[in-house]
């Protein structure tokens, strides 16, 4: 061998010495990326925008786009059987809107109070047409078992189970052993969820998503606290809540963190500003869990479409700070 070989020889071998230092920059994992977008009705008015051809999430999709995993909590029923409960507010959307929910959300959060506005029959409904459009879903089923299974999605090898789980009333659409509704968070039950998404489903990470609390309350509850605390001591990663419409506090526990409620997204329904702010959250995931979070500010109109506000600030928060700060968000 040449001297001038023999040195190149040396220099690559050095090269892949220091390629495989620790902390060497092509050796760190990219975070997985994971938004999920608050309580979305597509009927009345935005229904009608649906049929029309326009897209409510419009100024969201660059944002959604440049996601690993999109999620989102459908709160209304999408079929075209059944009949308005007893109720206040009733939600039913046509099965025309699925291809927008499809191109913008990998999954949907079904296990709030509205999913049962039109009852069970609907409710089979929308589970099957979920299923023809191969849209992921999660919090229903059509039993009881089903409503608690996780739906696992991986990106990048990292395995992520998600939960969802009602807590706000009426508990009369709760699956059965043998009758199609969605997943009650019964403690007991929770934990046994949790676990059982690791042993069973090998997740690297557990993340619930609960509708709870109580409308337009800016804090949080003993009971939201209580059984947030309950899961991630029982192994959750992280947990994302909603429902009262508003925005509420977030939270570390044990280094996770909680977000109570990210307020609205899609909603015509609204009677105040804060039920027309709501947040959509960012979490940046690897293997020890959320490595950070942050994020964007939707100001609803009054046809209940959000629009991206790119002069407010919002929570953020990054692995190994104490406290949750404010950034700004152009993007």
């Amino acid at each position: 061998m040449s001297a001038a070989a023999s040195r190149l020889s040396r220099l690559i071998c050095a090269l892949g010495l220091v390629c495989c230092l620790p902390g060497f920059a092509a050796d760190v994992a990219s975070p997985v990326s994971l938004v999920f977008a608050g309580d979305v009705v597509l009927d009345d008015s935005v229904g009608e925008m649906i049929r029309r051809g326009e897209d409510p999430f419009a100024s969201f999709a660059p944002f959604f786009k440049g996601a690993d995993i999109r999620l989102a909590n459908l709160e209304c029923v999408v079929a075209t059987t059944g009949s308005a409960g007893d109720k206040n507010f009733t939600f039913r959307a046509h099965p025309r809107t699925l291809p927008v929910l499809k191109r913008h959300f990998d999954a949907l959060a079904l296990a709030n109070n509205h999913s049962g506005d039109f009852g069970r029959e609907a409710f089979a409904e929308m589970l099957g047409l979920l299923k023809q459009a191969d849209q992921g879903y999660f919090g229903g089923g059509h039993n009881l078992s089903e409503a608690h299974t996780p739906f696992i999605i991986e990106r990048k090898g990292l395995r992520i189970a998600l939960l969802g789980y009602s807590e706000f009333m009426p508990r009369s659409f709760e699956a059965d052993y043998n009758a199609p509704g969605v997943a009650w968070s019964e403690d007991e039950q929770v934990v046994a969820d949790i676990q059982k998404a690791r042993t069973v489903y090998h997740a690297d990470l557990v993340i619930p998503v609960m509708h709870w609390g109580w409308e337009d309350e800016p804090n949080s509850s003993d009971r939201q606290r209580q059984l947030a605390h309950t899961m991630i001591d029982a192994g959750a990663d992280a947990v994302i809540g909603g429902h009262p419409h508003v925005t509420q506090e977030i939270e570390q526990y044990r280094g996770k963190p909680v977000i109570y409620s990210v307020g609205n997204f899609v909603m015509e329904e609204t009677d105040n500003a804060n039920q027309r702010r709501g947040w959509v959250l960012r979490l940046q995931l690897d293997k020890q869990g959320v490595r950070a979070f942050d994020t964007r500010v939707a100001q609803i109109s009054m046809d209940g479409i959000p629009q991206l506000d790119r002069q407010a600030t919002s929570p953020c928060w990054r692995r190994g700070q104490a406290d949750v700060g404010q950034c700004s968000n152009p993007d």
